[in-house]
């Protein structure tokens, strides 16, 4: 379960960036909205999909309420799921 977290959380990250930082840029200076409604579709399901797995891996794991939080508010801010992966993940995935 934890593998699929880790790829979940570096899945959400990576749709996040694409959708701010390509096709929302697309949209409003191209004028070419279909890129933005994809990546949307693909992040909004990744993004619940994080929050899920958070919610599930965190009581499974028995993670603070702290943790959890740390997570959630992580799926709100670019680059934070990336970071959240690396410090709080790779490390339980090898112990």
């Amino acid at each position: 379960m934890l593998k699929l977290f880790r790829a979940t959380a570096i899945l959400e990250g990576i749709s996040y960036l694409a959708l701010f930082g390509v096709t929302m840029p697309l949209k409003y200076w191209a004028e070419i909205p279909e890129p933005n409604k994809l990546v949307g579709y693909a992040h909004g399901f990744l993004f619940i999909a994080f929050i899920a797995l958070t919610l599930i891996v965190g009581f499974t794991h028995k993670w603070s309420f702290k943790k959890v939080f740390i997570f959630g508010i992580a799926s709100l801010l670019p680059f934070a799921t990336f970071y959240v992966e690396e410090k709080y993940l790779r490390p339980e995935d090898n112990a």
